[in-house]
């Protein structure tokens, strides 16, 4: 380990469009072999799709809303006690709630079949503001685990 002192985190800057940090996160995540261009096209355009589908023009309210109904609050992590392995859960800080929820969001759209990425990317982030979809499926079955692993809490260190 370096003796010297630690790196703090870098702030995602804004993104030109919206002018949200929240867009360029989920620009950068998206990014696949450093081609920034084509993230940006494709989640501007499921923004785009996204609009006409609610038929409102301002579409960050939406996007925030699908975003907060993804994050998780708690989460588990596996603590060895003994001889034996422990779900513990754990509240989830804000920063990694949103990760795991773009993270979340990101697998569920690059799962779903037939259609270019920018429509799976605007089928699921209508479907996460509207509470169901797999990302939010994924949210539910882990909030579940923590409520059935509660018992272990106490390994917590």
């Amino acid at each position: 380990m370096s003796r010297r002192r630690r790196v703090g985190r870098g702030e995602t800057l804004a993104d030109p469009r919206y002018n949200n940090r929240l867009v360029q996160k989920v620009i950068n995540m998206l990014m696949q072999d450093g081609k920034k261009s084509t993230s940006e096209r494709i989640v501007y355009d499921a923004f785009e799709i996204l609009k006409t589908s609610v038929g409102t023009n301002d579409v960050l309210p939406v996007f925030n809303k699908a975003i907060e109904n993804v994050r998780p609050h708690v989460e588990l992590k596996a603590r060895r006690v003994g001889g034996a392995t422990y779900q513990i859960p754990i509240e989830v800080r804000h920063d990694r709630g949103m990760s795991l929820a773009i993270r979340w969001l990101r697998a569920a759209a690059r799962s779903r079949r037939g259609a270019p990425m920018s429509k799976r990317l605007a089928d699921e982030l209508l479907s996460a503001y509207k509470g169901e979809g797999s990302a939010v499926r994924k949210r539910e079955e882990t909030h579940k685990m923590a409520e059935a692993n509660r018992a272990f809490a106490h390994y917590r260190w």
